[in-house]
């Protein structure tokens, strides 16, 4: 099975290998939605047309990425490119190649570097940052000051009763959890990788957590979502709190028929965490030169412009960062929010510890 699997991912990358006569082919690798594939192909289209002597062969991976990523390295076949996260590097990071020197490093927020670094090196060049806010449904409710508090967000919620189905949005995954963990000065691991879980701190925020569904009802069990998701619940005014990143603010923009904001996850006791993007270049690439070049054009302002400018991201370039300064629908916090954050903190193993723990965390 493995060997067949092995051979339906290669196949695509022999067929695109024909080239014109003296072309670097580069083989780059990314995930994305049909609006953020459809930004990658013009914005590869524009690097082609300035760099006839190289052609990108786009590789789009929209489902189990990270598992036909392992197989390619596994088969000895990575792509040249390669689109990751700080979650997933390290367990990359003796397959890429250090981009130190590859980038100005005081045109990138300082958290983005560190994200997509492992052990003093730079391993990839980042893209943007993600962080975990709330969007608020402010035809229900007030938009709370950005010094609020877990209070603050229970008494909203009481306030709410009978005015709206649901005051919260709840996910039964510790990805969505972590920011209260962090809230509580708990996590899952802390700055040496040492689990902190089972800690003191961790244990109350978990409870908070249950206790939002279990006690106080204000968030909505798994069955009373049903088919629907927690994003289009929010869209329905069935949620006035709605947990999420940047990736949504796009179908928001387009779908509310209602007032609506942003605001930052109450700050706590410890930073929230933030995870980053980026490009990074696999060590057994034969075209490092041109993968090079590519990366820093993926890199660059102008393609920072493109993604940010579509809701999608954002950006890790302090320069493009400008593009959300202002206040339509308090756009502004999601840069805020970056100077009150920290990487989230992984281990090689960071992936299967959470998964193991979902599996036996009751939430």
């Amino acid at each position: 099975m493995i060997k067949k699997i092995l051979l339906l991912l290669t196949i695509p990358l022999l067929l695109c290998s024909c080239t014109k006569d003296n072309q670097n082919v580069i083989e780059f690798a990314s995930w994305g939605s049909v609006t953020e594939t459809g930004i990658l192909k013009t914005v590869i289209k524009d690097f082609e047309n300035e760099n006839p002597d190289i052609k990108i062969n786009f590789i789009h991976i929209p489902q189990n990425y990270f598992q036909k990523i392992h197989l390619m390295f596994a088969s000895n076949t990575p792509p040249d490119v390669i689109f990751l996260n700080n979650l997933y590097l390290p367990v990359y990071a003796d397959h890429l190649e250090d981009l130190q020197g590859y980038a100005d490093i005081k045109d990138f927020y300082p958290q983005t570097l560190e994200g997509m670094s492992y052990k003093g090196k730079l391993l990839g060049i980042p893209r943007d940052v993600s962080n975990l806010v709330f969007y608020v449904n402010t035809d229900k409710i007030s938009l709370p000051n950005k010094n609020w508090s877990i209070t603050t967000l229970l008494k909203d919620c009481e306030i709410l009763v009978g005015k709206i189905d649901f005051c919260v949005s709840y996910e039964n995954t510790l990805y969505w959890v972590l920011p209260y963990l962090r809230y509580f000065g708990g996590g899952i691991l802390d700055k040496n990788l040492n689990s902190v879980i089972d800690s003191d701190e961790s244990l109350r925020a978990i409870n908070f957590y249950k206790n939002l569904k279990g006690k106080y009802h204000y968030a909505p069990e798994k069955s009373q979502v049903g088919s629907s998701t927690l994003a289009q619940m929010f869209l329905d005014e069935k949620i006035a709190f709605y947990l999420s990143g940047r990736w949504m603010y796009p179908k928001i923009s387009e779908t509310a028929k209602f007032n609506w904001a942003v605001i930052n996850f109450p700050y706590g006791i410890s930073s929230q965490p933030c995870d980053v993007s980026g490009w990074a270049i696999s060590k057994e690439s034969k075209n490092k030169a041109a993968a090079i070049k590519f990366v820093q054009y993926m890199a660059s302002d102008k393609v920072s412009k493109y993604f940010t400018e579509t809701g999608l991201i954002v950006p890790a370039r302090k320069d493009t960062a400008k593009l959300l300064n202002n206040n339509r629908h308090n756009e502004k916090v999601f840069l805020e929010v970056i100077e009150k954050s920290e990487n989230t903190h992984v281990s090689k193993d960071y992936n299967k510890l959470t998964d193991r723990l979902n599996k036996v965390i009751d939430l």
